[in-house]
């Protein structure tokens, strides 16, 4: 009988450890970003003075082009992802053009 009173609370526990693990599960824009960029762009890049980014679409735009540098091949939903990482990380743009 004590099981039964217990099981409830057994159930809510598992299930909130459950949530906290899919809301700490990285983005796909940061797997992307964390496989694919930090070997030549360090969090330091984003920060400097001299960044290019200066609003949500230049944003954009430089994360096609060094995308397309690379040769990664990424499709528009990849770019997007990516810009939308850096865009929530660091720089706060107001994105009026993203993704649906």
């Amino acid at each position: 009988m004590r099981f039964m009173r217990l099981l409830p609370l057994l159930l809510a526990a598992c299930a909130a450890g459950a949530h906290a693990q899919a809301t700490d599960a990285p983005s796909r824009g940061q797997l992307l970003y964390t496989t694919h960029c930090v070997e030549c762009h360090s969090t330091q890049v984003h920060w400097r003075d001299r960044r290019q980014a200066r609003d949500w679409e230049t944003l954009r735009a430089w994360v096609r082009h060094w995308e397309g540098d690379a040769r990664l091949q990424w499709n528009e939903e990849d770019v997007d992802a990516v810009a939308r990482y850096l865009n929530d990380s660091v720089y706060h743009f107001a994105q009026r053009q993203a993704a649906q």
